[in-house]
């Protein structure tokens, strides 16, 4: 697996697991209200904060019954370039969704550290290639997507000589049910890709976003709010800042738990393995020049003898010296 950084962290299998607090728009179209998420996905301990940046009219028609909601939800330019800033001055990584050509060239002034493009653009390849063109980490929602259509847009990246790419699993259902979650296309994903996979979450339940860092994800986005009540389309199905903090709290050690790809004894058992397991012993005192016969010897803890898998081979062996009752048998005691 590729290992892609996001400023001075660094995501893949063998590093933490990456979390990204998603705002969005609960900011409500308010600047105050967006400071404030942003300290609080800080102390909730997040890596990263991520907002959308859009002007309705560059995205959605005004035909269409969602133009007013995106546009009473707009945030200026000078809005954007603020909070990057305070995001830096917080010290938590500022990241955000373009969803146009302008979009991309504002964050890329603001100098925000990775593109995240939406489920809804994974097949608006020209915004993709444009996004890609500033050789910044590129970050991708599959929601509602097939393979074909991730294997296109990750095709477009790479053309514009990007391969800096993050695939994030993710289900465009608002809240997303339970059962319809399928976090088994995270390992899929990560058969098919050599790149990090993550979980982009749009449910409400805490255990979704943990069983998916614990399938492998090594980016969890998370939505978050700082009322589960306030009005706005994503507020309910958002983790409030307790919520999110024991959310990221138990992801973190999650990923403590799994490891790597081996099997072999971890530190905490090195002594275990001679006092938990067991070595030949003599069953009775042995003198000096005797042949050893099976009922003179038994398997007994701590491991400080020969192994039990080797006891046929004593057999017929003769004694260096005397050996006393439940002393370990050793190589160097035979001849």
């Amino acid at each position: 697996m590729i290992t892609i950084k996001i400023k001075n962290k660094k995501i893949g299998e063998l590093h933490p697991v990456f979390v990204i607090a998603e705002v969005g728009i609960n900011h409500n179209g308010d600047k105050n209200i967006a400071k404030k998420l942003i300290k609080m996905a800080k102390n909730a301990g997040a890596d990263a904060v991520k907002f959308q940046t859009f002007k309705a009219e560059d995205f959605v028609s005004k035909n269409s019954k969602y133009y007013s909601l995106f546009k009473k939800l707009e945030l200026s330019d000078d809005i954007f370039r603020e909070l990057a800033k305070f995001s830096k001055k917080q010290g938590i990584i500022f990241l955000s969704t373009p969803f146009s050509e302008k979009a991309v060239d504002l964050l890329a002034e603001c100098n925000c550290n990775a593109f995240k493009i939406a489920s809804g653009d994974l097949t608006n390849i020209p915004l993709i290639k444009y996004a890609a063109k500033k050789q910044k980490p590129m970050i991708i929602s599959t929601g509602m997507s097939t393979l074909e259509e991730i294997k296109e847009a990750v095709k477009s990246i790479k053309s514009q000589k990007n391969n800096q790419i993050i695939l994030l699993h993710s289900i465009s259902g608002y809240p997303t049910p339970l059962e319809e979650s399928n976090l088994n296309s995270i390992p899929f994903l990560s058969k098919k890709f050599p790149y990090p996979i993550g979980f982009s979450d749009n449910g409400s339940s805490k255990i979704v976003p943990q069983v998916a860092s614990a399938l492998g994800a090594c980016v969890i986005e998370k939505h978050f709010t700082f009322d589960k009540n306030a009005k706005g389309p994503d507020h309910q199905i958002s983790s409030n800042v307790k919520e999110l903090t024991e959310i990221i709290k138990n992801i973190k050690n999650i990923k403590k738990t799994l490891g790597n790809y081996e099997k072999t004894y971890q530190k905490c058992e090195k002594e275990n393995r001679i006092y938990a397991r067991r070595g030949i012993v003599a069953n009775q005192d042995i003198k000096k020049n005797s042949i050893i016969k099976e009922d003179m010897i038994s398997i007994k803890r701590p491991a400080l003898g020969i192994p039990p898998k080797d006891i046929k081979k004593i057999f017929n062996k003769m004694t260096k010296r005397k050996i006393k009752s439940d002393e370990p048998i050793n190589w160097k005691d035979l001849m």
